[in-house]
Formats: structure tokens, sequence, C-alpha cells
């Protein structure tokens, strides 16, 4: 699907992409997560003019509207993997809504732009949020997101891809003159213990849609919410943990692996000691995402 056009000037630009958001399951700002971030999840991409992509507006998006209002962007996109509170608990307060003369289209896994209006107001309906989608001024369309349907948004090609999670959440795929990067979360892993890459068999064939869903890929941010023993106790609950991404990223030869959507209780301590363990992997190279960081690629 085509939204606009848009012409700018991009050859030897790099994507960036910056964290305002690195959090799962509900934002938990503090002084003992004060260095890695407390916000839920939020991530902005950038590639020379073309307009700013936002991927999902947990609490981290407030920070970014601010940003995108002062910068007088005139045309937005917004993609959301899912529904679930934590994702979209920064949305009614993304300034770019709200400013005059802006277009902000917002993506989210749908059948029709009638079924994406309809569950994202469910949100905004005036009981959860006071404000109501016909309140934003800014706000000028929605696109229905499927798997593996591709989206053409001004420059942008994103690819969705369907990942596992109850009530189902989209990674996304974007690509721009070249470069990709892919952003998966929430999600858990694509195979059961004992089975498939991280046992040193033959990927399950969920495993091998993914796999080609990442090759090609310079960066893939993805949900490594849980350590291993914490997800063996959880596994329904639709998240992943370090290893496995580890395995899927190795295996679909990309070059940078960064681990995002941290468990609300990890500490910034917790979290160094998991930067020091995973820090050191170069097939690829592994880094955290942390709030305020910004990735060149």
């Amino acid at each position: 699907m085509a939204i606009g056009k848009w012409t700018a000037d991009t050859v030897d630009v790099p994507v960036e992409l910056t964290f305002w958001g690195v959090r799962g399951s509900i934002p938990v700002p503090g002084g003992d997560t004060a260095r890695w971030g407390g916000n839920s999840s939020c991530v902005e991409v950038r590639h020379g003019d073309l307009p700013p992509l936002v991927l999902d507006c947990g609490t981290g998006a407030r920070a970014l509207g601010v940003k995108l209002a002062r910068e007088h962007a005139r045309r937005v996109h917004v993609l959301l993997s899912h529904l679930h509170a934590d994702h979209i608990f920064g949305f009614p307060f993304f300034m770019p809504l709200y400013a005059p003369g802006t277009q902000v289209r917002v993506g989210l896994p749908a059948y029709s732009e009638d079924e994406a209006r309809e569950r994202l107001g469910r949100y905004l309906n005036g009981s959860f949020h006071p404000v109501r989608q016909r309140e934003m001024p800014a706000l000028a369309g929605y696109l229905a997101v499927r798997p593996g349907r591709v989206l053409e948004l001004d420059g942008w090609k994103v690819t969705p891809h369907r990942l596992n999670h109850p009530g189902g959440s989209m990674g996304y795929r974007v690509e721009a003159d070249g470069l990709a990067i892919a952003y998966v979360t929430d999600t858990a892993p694509f195979a059961q213990p004992g089975e498939g890459l991280l046992a040193g068999e033959e990927p399950q064939p969920a495993e091998r849609r993914m796999l080609a869903f990442l090759q090609g890929c310079q960066v893939v941010v993805y949900d490594t919410m849980f350590d291993h023993d914490a997800y063996l106790e959880k596994m329904t609950w639709g998240h992943s943990y370090p290893e496995y991404a580890l395995a899927l990223a190795r295996a679909a030869g990309v070059d940078r692996l960064v681990l995002f959507h941290h468990e609300p209780d990890a500490s910034d301590q917790e979290l160094d000691e998991r930067s020091a363990r995973f820090g050191h992997e170069t097939a690829p190279r592994v880094r955290l995402a942390r709030e305020g960081e910004t990735i060149t690629v």
C-alpha cells in the first residue's frame, strides 16, 4: 500500500534508530532504572529527509512527540506492533497528533482501515482515556497491517511479520536505500524447548519463516524480556530470552542484535550484568537497548 509521495535526498545517508522506551509490560522510571531507562516501548527510525517512522507508542512516545513537534515534522508514520497497554500508553500524549498542519498516519494489525480505527478507538473512547480520536486534528488516517503485505510509506518499505504473542503481535522489517532493520516485539520463541535452532536441530517451520524475515538486516531489535529460567516458568506470556534471539540472529547472518523490551523488575545493575554477559559476542555483535541512545546503520 503506497501512502502519498515523498521526494528526499537520502543517498549515502544512514538509517538511525533512537530508543525512547525500552521496557516491557509497564513503565518503571526511577532511581533503579535511570541508566538503562524506564519508559515502555517506543523507537524512532530516521533516514535523511524521509518522514519519521515511529515503532510503538509506549510511554517513551511522549518525549519523542515533544521533539518532533519542535522539529515541525509535517508527516509522521506510526506503526503499532499490537494494542497491549504498554505499547499504546503514550499514544494520546504524542504531541504531533495535536499539531496544526501535521499529518500522522497510524498502522496496526487489522484486516481493514475501519477495523484499525475501531480497534484503537476502544482505548480512545472517553473511558480509558479522556481524549477521543475525533479530538486529534492531525490524525490523518489508518493503515490495516497484515502479515507479508508490504507497506510503502513515503520512501520507507515495511514488511510485517506475524509473531508469537497472546492476542497477536506484528514484527516489522524496515528498509530504505538498501539498508534494513527489523523490530521484533512482543514474541515468544518459534520452537518449543529442546526443538529447533537452539537445540542444534533443523529450524522449525515458524523459525524458517522468521529467518527469511531477518536475513539481510544490518540491525535486529528483539524482545528478550526474560532470562532462560524465567522463560521456562512463563512460556505462555509471549516473550523471549537472549540465547534464543542470538541463535536466530546468528543463523540469519544479522550484523547487530539489540536486546529489547527489558523486564520491569530488572535494575540497572542487572542490565549491566546482562550487557557484560552478551556484549562479547561478535557474530552478531550484541548490545542492550538503552533509552536515549541512537544506533546508526
